[in-house]
């Protein structure tokens, strides 16, 4: 019978790691509050139900990874396991504002009935990636981990880390000294002034500069609190009403929800498994279940952003942190979404302060895809984080980035649509040459094609023959790497029947 180990319900490394979780979630919160104001949606619908519902969501996956963190530390006899980070995924939020929840509203022209068509979306995504979770760990044993890791740290170092930098270094007075603080608490191991957690210390003192040196105003305290109130959490009908128009007139936007779906059922894979090699190994069938289950409890609640596991976990491992900082933050952030008071956090706290907690979490990524993986397959791993850097050129031009990119390369777009996958696809097939398995580098090609075909890759949606140069591209990949494999079985034969002619010899 194994023994009960004292696995502790909070320790000091928690606080940082909190805060990093924290401002993560935070800044996501923000940022829908602000674009779905700017899209005329009232506070009553933002704060009275998005707001709270994402927040469910939130909530019932941290106590449950917390759970998970307990059962594994009991299971292995370990007290340092640290709990998935858990959130909104940043990128599908993004879509569903303005691939779901834009084009509902344009449709529509009516804010309340696009949420209830926004909302349903989720409902639909949670479920669809509930079912995925099946096949989680099949997928999770058969893809090389090079290629897993090499996709996640694409997006760690332009989205996270390359974007964090950009906006630490947009106020430097604010962000670089933020930044230093920082990597001399968590990386140079040094303890802060009367033992402050060096994350809120890096908070603490970005903000006192950013107010002392104007460019924080009180005024924006002053608006950040008129938001302020109790906003009770309520179930509601909103994802079954907007269920019908979903399956009806806009039945369109299915095209954006099934991949963006898979995408974020990849993203948990993927986080799961750095976690795996950061040395807490967590089921990703399980993982890809409760992200599942989070969104559609969300969406019950008005929710409508599905949720993920969040790259931030091998940060916080780095940090030490154990199952705390996940309670806390479910604590932290049902608390906050019935007071109102997120809008006067990120009202009052400037994000060059908070930045660079996340250029660190970006940095611990990209380090962890290359020390998890042996020096032979650096190679592979560079090559699967490329498509995320056209992937980011892309998107920050928005719809006109086919204009504006054309001049540098006509490439860009097509390689950035559809990144995540890519960057599998070229990691596996790189990983499989280097090991000459050049049979199963030739099926990823294949399945590159087969996804280019129906448009999950190099392509703007999705339909049949999308990508047709890519298919052929891929087809013909596979064919060369099919001829390597025949050569190569030959050549080993060979070998063979040549050491066992000298083994008779010498006999």
């Amino acid at each position: 019978m194994n023994k009960t180990v004292h696995y502790p319900w909070y320790k000091k490394e928690d606080t940082d790691a909190f805060f990093a979780l924290f401002q993560n979630n935070l800044a996501n919160f923000v940022i829908i509050a602000v674009t779905m104001l700017g899209m005329g949606f009232s506070a009553e619908i933002v704060f009275g139900k998005v707001i709270p519902g994402a927040a469910v969501a939130v909530m019932v996956g941290n106590l449950y990874y917390a759970h998970m963190a307990n059962r594994l530390a009991q299971k292995e006899g370990r007290t340092d396991v640290t709990a998935l980070s858990y959130g909104i995924s940043t990128p599908v939020m993004f879509v569903f504002l303005f691939g779901v929840l834009a084009p509902a509203l344009a449709l529509t022209n009516d804010h309340e009935l696009a949420w209830k068509i926004a909302v349903a979306a989720a409902f639909l995504s949670g479920l669809v990636e509930a079912l995925v979770s099946l096949s989680g760990n099949w997928v999770r044993n058969h893809l090389p981990r090079a290629a897993m890791l090499g996709a996640l740290a694409g997006v760690a170092l332009t989205f996270i880390a390359g974007e964090m930098l950009f906006n630490t270094f947009s106020v430097p007075v604010v962000g670089l000294v933020s930044l230093i603080i920082i990597i001399v608490g968590v990386v140079g191991k040094m303890s802060m002034p009367f033992k402050i957690p060096t994350s809120l210390f890096a908070v603490l003192i970005g903000t006192i500069l950013a107010f002392v040196l104007g460019y924080q105003s009180p005024a924006q305290i002053t608006e950040g609190l008129t938001h302020v109130g109790f906003y009770p959490i309520l179930p509601s009908l909103a994802a079954f009403e907007g269920m019908n128009y979903l399956f009806g007139s806009l039945i369109g936007l299915l095209a954006i929800i099934l991949p963006i779906t898979l995408y974020n059922a990849i993203e948990t894979m993927n986080n799961v498994d750095a976690m795996a090699a950061a040395g807490d190994s967590y089921d990703v069938r399980e993982s890809q279940a409760v992200d599942g289950v989070g969104t559609m409890l969300g969406a019950v609640f008005g929710g409508l952003f599905p949720t993920t596991v969040y790259i931030a976990t091998v940060g916080s491992k780095w940090m030490g942190a154990g199952r705390g900082y996940s309670i806390l933050n479910a604590i932290v952030f049902g608390l906050a979404a019935m007071s109102g008071v997120i809008a006067a956090f990120s009202a009052i706290i400037p994000l060059a302060a908070v930045a660079p907690i996340l250029v660190f979490v970006g940095i611990s990524m990209v380090a962890t895809a290359f020390q998890s993986n042996d020096a032979k397959y650096f190679p592979a791993v560079a090559l699967a984080m490329l498509p995320y850097l056209a992937n980011y050129v892309m998107t920050r031009f928005n719809n006109a980035a086919g204009d504006v990119v054309s001049n540098i390369s006509a490439g860009i777009v097509p390689l950035g649509q559809g990144a995540m996958f890519t960057g599998i696809i070229l990691g596996a097939i790189t990983v499989y040459i280097i090991d000459k398995q050049y049979r199963k580098a030739s099926i990823f090609s294949l399945i590159g094609a087969l996804l280019s075909f129906v448009g999950f890759m190099h392509a703007p949606k999705l339909a049949i023959n999308s990508a047709p140069d890519f298919v052929i591209a891929y087809i013909l990949v596979s064919v060369f790497l099919g001829y390597c494999a025949y050569k190569h079985a030959k050549s080993t034969a060979n070998e063979g029947e040549l050491i066992t002619g000298k083994e008779r010899a010498a006999s």
